[in-house]
């Protein structure tokens, strides 16, 4: 693997529709506009979800978001770094405040696929300083802050399909996927796999990386962040463990790269449930300065996540005593694990609402 920081930030700063389930989860978190809500279970927080995703109000929505953060990071809220393998490169590009999008290029025909293309025009503006044709967009599913540039990029890339669940209701999406099934562009292969829990619909997509002599790489959405995971709008935590089972069976060397940089904050929450963890105080150190240089922490590795992740540490007994929990008699091991995450969750939410 050889990987080098860009120069500078990439692109411009940037930034789910459809259908809803009814009755949504416990957990379901409110999206803020302008201030954050005090308690992310409140029926509110469902009020503003629906309208969100079901609603023009959402697509309104996000694209001030897509204005206010071209404004505020006209070069992108973080330094990313270029990875490249042999016969591949792998470039995140910063959009919204937050989000990464991802265009993945086969080097050697010059065609590209990109993930969760938040932003149009900064998604075009890397297509085109890397001279290559977009062939597909990955869409992990409907959330705007996912999905948005969709349209733009399709009606500028008349060739370009867009992947993605029939079950979640993704702009301008062409070819509906099912878990487990493939897609390749050029010598690229992705597999998509289905991980409900943040949308009924909700995909991630693994890069063979066996060709090019690299580790597979994930492209996890809102799925898993490191040190994190997405919250269940719609989903239960049994649904969202099975889904972070998936992502974990595909090895320890998969590269981690996912849709969000919530590196800190994830961190930093976490450090308050595991006080005596080793790796997870290493990792918080390194982020904290990789942030303040506003440099991105992307990839992680699964292995990696393993120790210090919160959500991917269900089973482990020292989080479990952390957060007063004890297996009942005759409970399954794996209910008894999504219980505990279901507690980690809730104490996540409620963390980022204070």
């Amino acid at each position: 693997q050889s990987c080098r920081r860009l120069a500078g930030p990439r692109a411009s700063p940037e930034p789910g529709s459809g259908g809803l389930p009814k009755g949504l989860p416990e957990g379901v978190e409110y999206i803020p506009t302008r201030k954050k809500g005090k308690n992310p279970m409140k029926p509110v927080g469902v009020a503003w979800y629906s309208l969100y995703a079901r609603t023009r109000l959402g697509y309104l929505f996000y694209q001030r978001q897509v204005k206010k953060a071209r404004e505020r990071y006209p070069h992108g809220h973080s330094v990313p770094q270029l990875c490249c393998f042999s016969g591949v490169k792998i470039l995140p590009i910063p959009v919204l405040s937050n989000n990464y999008s991802y265009l993945v290029i086969d080097t050697g025909s010059g065609r590209a696929a990109v993930i969760d293309p938040s932003d149009p025009l900064a998604v075009q503006a890397a297509i085109e300083e890397e001279g290559v044709m977009l062939e597909a967009i990955l869409c992990t599913h409907k959330h705007w802050d996912h999905s948005g540039g969709n349209a733009a990029l399709r009606q500028r890339h008349s060739s370009c399909k867009v992947y993605g669940s029939a079950l979640d209701a993704i702009p301008e999406l062409t070819n509906p996927l099912a878990d487990r099934e493939k897609v390749s562009v050029g010598c690229l292969t992705f597999e998509a796999l289905a991980t409900p829990g943040h949308t009924v619909g909700h995909m991630v997509y693994v890069l063979d990386g066996g060709p090019f002599g690299s580790p597979p790489c994930l492209f996890s959405g809102d799925l898993l962040f490191l040190a994190g995971c997405g919250e269940l709008f719609e989903g239960s935590p049994e649904t969202m463990l099975t889904s972070l089972d998936v992502a974990v069976g595909l090895g320890e060397d998969t590269l981690l790269w996912p849709g969000h940089e919530y590196a800190l904050e994830c961190l930093t929450f976490a450090s308050l449930l595991e006080l005596d963890n080793s790796a997870l105080e290493q990792k918080l150190r390194w982020a904290t300065q990789q942030r303040q240089e506003k440099r991105s922490t992307c990839p992680s590795t699964l292995g990696e996540e393993q120790t210090y992740n919160p959500f991917l540490r269900t089973h482990r007994p020292e989080l479990q005593a952390a957060l007063g929990l004890r297996q009942g008699g005759g409970e399954h091991p794996d209910a008894f694990r999504a219980r505990v995450l279901k507690e980690v969750r809730r104490r996540k939410d409620l963390y980022k609402a204070t």
